[in-house]
């Protein structure tokens, strides 16, 4: 697997505005000093010398292949074609995607890092071609799925849809693989459009069906660490025998202080607490106090060496994968009640109108007086003198928390902060991991008083920290590509919401308050999503679009974000003396931070694929039932709808779309519809929709719906249009019309981790 010098070095070369030098300069040109310049060179001699890079007659370092070359990651797609989305140029501009046919893709599959030479070919709407020249990364070469047996022999169907044969794998006793038992496969010849694939069956998960093994599926699939190192758990075993609550050193005292925590009922980790007061001048004292990982997790130990290499804890449905051992996540370092426990504390002063005044930070000790779960705070903010059993001056604490949290709200969005309307859904599922029901996460004023503060010290962090001019791993969300957003305020302006200052944070604000309940609100919400960047870790100064603020970190959960650590040991400096934190190195945090990046777009990922593994098996019995659902993406062969009770997705093909009537359809993608050439029936992205459940294929991941009724409904279901005012094609022969041909967006369905509004704790 290439290093990250290795990657640097294949894109920074086969950039097409590369052009070609010596190796010094190259280095010079990457900006890279000392240790970081010496690792470039053994990647470099490494790329020479397997022929990945090469020499030209007068010593430049030249790309093996021909110009036109561009290195990005496949995405395949069920016609068994892919794209390659390409990896943003040297000036950080998206490149657009190249499509790569079936027997161009050689054996390249989902996830692994390309390079693909741009042929003449132009599809329609001027889509680029291009054939994969070289695999330079597999994502993976273990997967995992089906054991069956045909003939006498083993053969493995692969979860999802990437493969479309099952893969032999020869000993059909091999591992003692029952039929029908999920297993782990590790590929030894990849499928092509032409030759079928061979691998060998590494592991038994168990019997398919089974939540555990469903579980065990998506850790394998994902390749999730599970078990700690011997070292790791050894050191966290001496900690907790070494800790002593009383033994404070320097530490500021503050287990007398009224302190306390809201969290979910069901949370595993408790790493912030909440202290407020008020002086007599009117100004608002606020102590945010976020466990001391730093203080058991030392730079190059073997608990920093597994906490690194896991990034992230990984929260899945019935389980967690820390990033720490229990014995420190769910200990050590979590802020229990009526425990002594040791913090970072950022204590930020505001006027009574909410303006920082004053930062400090300490190395402190906290005891933290009550735990609430947040359904429990509001009652209490609302009606105080109800609830006796809470002591006056927690009562009191809560009261002044909730004020200058919505005055800190407030003042976030006057300055142009921005937050999706997401709703959030979690499975329910039971001890044995059966799932018992879905329901919504209500958030109310009480996820934002934490939200509020939370913020504030992630913000208050990152701003000390520029100011010094210290590197640091920034939470970046940069700023929307101009034309996505032109084309989402065109989407907009069909369902009869003109937005003609499409660049304003104000505007597009003012636009998720209009549709809140509206039937087009979903739509709206992630339409703007899929405009948006993704959020990143980062050492640049780039600011976060999304909060309105031009400097921004993660400070407020280190026992489950690597990033989060690095940044509490430069705090730790800073309360130790030391004026200006040395801390690693620019180079050094550039690396940890897209290590931080991937492995958290990872654990979002698996997440994601289990709820739907165990959404599918809740539905899996319920095939014909109806239920209301929304319109989520529009495609040329049909539209993705999502249920509004149980938030899983189908497809509808375009086949079952007026079957009745014998409709055919056009897809119009500026408006992101598909509409009836006779009756003019439309069904476009954010329409409500009621659907039955036609077919559940869990080992591939889909779910396929059918309309309810087989007369379509009205094909203005908005509200806010007539019915003269529908999306049409521009022409009657589905030929996309001048604004669709200028469409970039390959699809109208959203992504899944851009969520720079999912109110998940410390942003």
């Amino acid at each position: 697997m290439p290093t990250d010098f290795e990657r640097l070095l294949i894109e920074y070369v086969s950039d097409a505005s590369y052009t070609p030098v010596k190796p010094g300069i190259l280095a010079r040109q990457l900006g890279l000093k000392g240790p970081a310049k010496h690792q470039l060179h053994e990647a470099l001699d490494t790329l020479l010398a397997s022929g990945r890079l090469r020499e030209d007659k007068k010593g430049r370092i030249v790309p093996k292949s021909v110009q036109g070359a561009i290195v990005g990651t496949i995405k395949k797609i069920a016609a068994g074609g892919a794209y390659l989305i390409p990896h943003p140029d040297r000036a950080g501009e998206k490149i657009d995607d190249v499509f790569v046919p079936a027997e161009d893709l050689r054996d390249a599959h989902t996830g692994d890092e390309v390079l693909v030479r741009l042929s003449r070919r132009r599809g329609h709407g001027g889509k680029r071609y291009g054939r994969v020249e070289e695999i330079l990364n597999r994502a993976t070469a273990a997967f995992v799925g089906t054991y069956v047996e045909r003939s006498g022999r083993g053969f493995v169907r692969v979860d999802g849809t990437q493969f479309e044969s099952a893969i032999p794998v020869g000993d059909p006793g091999a591992k003692g693989a029952q039929p029908n038992d999920k297993v782990v496969i590790e590929m030894l010849r990849f499928p092509t459009h032409a030759l079928a694939g061979e691998a060998v069956l590494t592991r038994v998960l168990g019997p398919a069906g089974e939540p555990e093994v469903d579980t065990l599926s998506i850790i394998a699939e994902f390749g999730l660490p599970e078990e700690f190192s011997e070292e790791a758990v050894d050191q966290a075993a001496a900690a907790a025998k070494d800790f002593e609550e009383n033994e404070l050193g320097s530490r500021l005292d503050l287990t007398k202080e009224t302190i306390i925590t809201i969290d979910p009922v069901d949370a595993r980790d408790f790493d912030d607490a909440i202290s407020l007061k008020r002086s007599e001048d009117g100004h608002w004292h606020l102590g945010v106090h976020i466990a001391d990982v730093a203080h058991f997790v030392t730079p190059g130990s073997p608990l920093d060496d597994e906490a690194k290499r896991r990034g992230t804890s990984v929260y899945l449905p019935g389980r967690v994968i820390p990033m720490l051992p229990e014995v420190i996540s769910n200990g050590l370092a979590s802020l229990q009640q009526d425990r002594v426990r040791f913090t970072k504390s950022a204590f930020i002063e505001f006027d009574a109108e909410g303006r920082v005044l004053h930062t400090e930070f300490a190395n402190s000790a906290i005891k933290v007086v009550r735990r609430f779960a947040y359904e429990q705070v509001m009652p209490i903010v609302r009606e105080p003198n109800n609830h006796d059993d809470v002591p006056h001056d927690v009562r009191k604490l809560l009261g002044e928390m909730y004020e200058l949290a919505m005055i800190l709200r407030r003042r976030r969005f006057e300055a142009g902060a921005l937050e999706l309307d997401l709703v959030e859904t979690k499975v329910v599922v039971d001890r044995a991991g059966h799932v018992t029901g879905v329901k919504t996460v209500e958030h109310d004023e009480s996820h934002q008083i934490i939200e509020e503060f939370m913020l504030a010290a992630n913000t208050a962090v990152a701003t000390t920290l520029m100011d010094l001019h210290v590197p640091f791993i920034r939470r970046a969300h940069g700023d929307p590509d101009e034309e996505k957003l032109r084309l989402f305020a065109e989407f907009v302006g069909t369902l009869g919401y003109p937005l003609k200052k499409f660049q304003s944070r104000p505007d597009l604000q003012k636009l998720i308050r209009e549709v809140r309940g509206e039937p087009t609100e979903h739509a709206v919400n992630y339409a703007l999503l899929r405009s948006l960047k993704q959020a990143v870790y980062t050492v640049e100064e780039e600011g976060h679009y999304a909060l309105a603020v031009a400097n921004y970190c993660h400070f407020t959960s280190p026992i489950r974000r690597y990033a989060d650590l690095t940044v509490h040991r430069l705090i730790g400096e800073m309360t130790a003396g030391r004026k200006k934190p040395k801390g690693l190195s620019a180079e050094q945090l550039a690396t940890i931070a897209r290590r931080c990046s991937d492995l958290s777009r990872k654990a979002e990922a698996a997440e994601r694929e289990l709820v739907k593994i165990k959404l599918l098996r809740f539905m899996a019995d319920k095939v014909g039932d109806e239920m209301d659902a929304v319109i989520t993406g529009v495609e040329r062969f049909g539209v993705f709808c999502r249920g509004l009770e149980i938030p899983v997705e189908g497809l509808i093909h375009i086949t079952a779309l007026g079957a009745a009537a014998k409709e055919i359809f056009d897809f119009d993608e500026a408006a992101h519809a598909l509409v009836a050439r006779t009756s003019g029936w439309t069904f476009q992205l954010g329409r409500p929709l009621r659907v039955k459940i036609a077919r559940v294929d869990i080992d591939a991941r889909k779910l396929e719906f059918a309309p309810a009724d087989e007369a379509p409904p009205p094909s203005n279901p908005q509200g806010r249009r007539s019915q003269g005012e529908r999306p049409s094609p521009q022409n009657p022969n589905g030929r996309q019309g001048r604004q669709s041909r200028k469409a970039k967006a390959k699809s109208s369905r959203p992504p899944q981790s851009r969520q720079p509004g999912r109110r998940r704790r410390g942003r």
